[in-house]
Order: C-alpha cells, then structure tokens, then sequence
C-alpha cells in the first residue's frame, strides 16, 4: 500500500511540495498564494510566501492543517 509519510510542513519548499502534491496548487490558489501559477521560480517556503501574502502565524498554522487534510483526502481518492 504506497503511502506518504511525511506530512506538509509550514518549512517545506514551494518547489517540493508542488512536486510531492501537484494537486495542491489549485489548493493554495484559491487562499491566495498565487506565486505558484505565474511562472516565477518557486522559491522560499510554504510559511515565506504566506506571510508575504498578509498570513498571520496563526493563519499559517491553519493553512498547514488545512493543506494536511486535502491532501489526505485526495490521497484517500486514489486508492482503491
């Protein structure tokens, strides 16, 4: 049964996670991190490019949780 075992981190790098989980552009498209989709490099982290959006730390914290069960469940889509 393939299965990820690391969970999205606020220190992961936009590059990585986009790698890992290209289904969570559209994800963080929709909370305004849009730096993903206009061709700019991806660099920095998840927590840098939303505290660049006006992210308070408490506001990251939930992106993360929130980040962390999409991805759960679109994994959770593709087995079986």
């Amino acid at each position: 049964m393939p299965m990820r075992s690391r969970a999205v981190e606020k220190t992961i790098s936009l590059e990585e996670l986009v790698r890992l989980y290209p289904q969570t552009v559209g994800f963080l498209l929709e909370r305004g991190i849009r730096c993903l989709a206009c061709g700019e490099p991806l660099w920095g982290t998840l927590e840098s490019a939303a505290q660049e959006k006006g992210f308070s730390p408490e506001e990251i914290d939930q992106l993360v949780d929130d980040l962390n069960g999409f991805v759960r469940e679109q994994e959770g889509k593709g087995e079986g």
